[in-house]
């Protein structure tokens, strides 16, 4: 796709209006380096602005989705306080960033995990609008009893509201891992499938959900994300504000008019 900013460690390829986005760290287990979080957030940015895109699906390469933050590459040396105010600018200024973008995308995004989601690899997992998963993937929420850390990538966010909060602590205070059927069960899931039909089920997916008005995502998405915040009365406003802009488009009455057609 031209214009879009593939890199090393993010590759991108378009099937029939659907952008397939893969982390290209097998060896990694495509955990992300401050580099990696920058390609995606350009890819993403590019992704935002394709009108020839009209969906997105999100994978790794290899046998793994994601693996968070590669430690490994990081320099620990030095005081402590020195790397915390590392951690807590990288967060603030790219991977909670990366993090907005993706899920704000305004067309729908399927992530497709392929193998062991764990760390942030969880959070960037969730930040898809459905989520498809390997039957030998696992869910892993390891930063509290492996690091003694916050979960982040918006792990504390989507936990809580996808499988409430007995789950979601147990998931975070013990780190074991979740296996895909039972994250289907959960709801952190919509589907799972067999190992080697995970890209083009979440293609499939992805090219389901692009085939209404493209108008209608960014509607839907702000509308699903601060239901749980909301009221009733609040929520039936916001319901009421989005079908007053959609259904007065030309979009809206040529939808109307091909039923009616269809009707007769």
């Amino acid at each position: 796709m031209a214009g879009t900013s593939a890199s090393a460690t993010v590759g991108v390829r378009v099937d029939d209006g659907v952008a397939v986005v893969t982390l290209q760290r097998p060896e990694r287990l495509n955990a992300f380096d401050p580099a990696t979080v920058r390609a995606l957030r350009a890819v993403v940015a590019d992704l935002a602005v394709d009108d020839t895109v009209r969906a997105v699906v999100l994978t790794g390469a290899g046998r793994g989705f994601c693996a968070g933050l590669d430690l490994a590459d990081i320099d620990v040396d030095g005081p402590p306080e020195a790397f915390g105010a590392w951690v807590g600018a990288f967060m603030r200024d790219e991977l909670n960033p990366l993090v907005l973008e993706l899920s704000g995308l305004p067309k729908p995004v399927v992530t497709a995990v392929n193998g062991v989601a764990a760390g942030g690899g969880v959070g960037l997992a969730l930040a898809g609008d459905l989520v498809v998963a390997a039957r030998s993937a696992t869910f892993r929420v390891v930063f509290t009893p492996a690091l003694g850390i916050v979960p982040d990538t918006g792990t504390t966010w989507w936990l809580p509201h996808l499988v409430g909060r007995a789950r979601a602590r147990g998931l975070s205070l013990l780190g074991d891992a979740l296996d895909a059927t039972t994250a289907c069960a959960w709801g952190l899931v919509w589907e799972v499938v067999d190992d080697d039909a995970v890209v083009d089920a979440a293609i499939a997916l992805a090219r389901r959900s692009a085939a209404t008005t493209p108008a209608v995502w960014p509607f839907v998405k702000a509308a699903l994300d601060g239901a749980p915040g909301a009221d009733l009365a609040t929520q039936l406003d916001v319901e009421a504000d989005a079908n007053e802009v959609l259904t007065g488009s030309e979009a809206f009455a040529a939808r109307v008019q091909a039923f009616r057609n269809r009707a007769r």
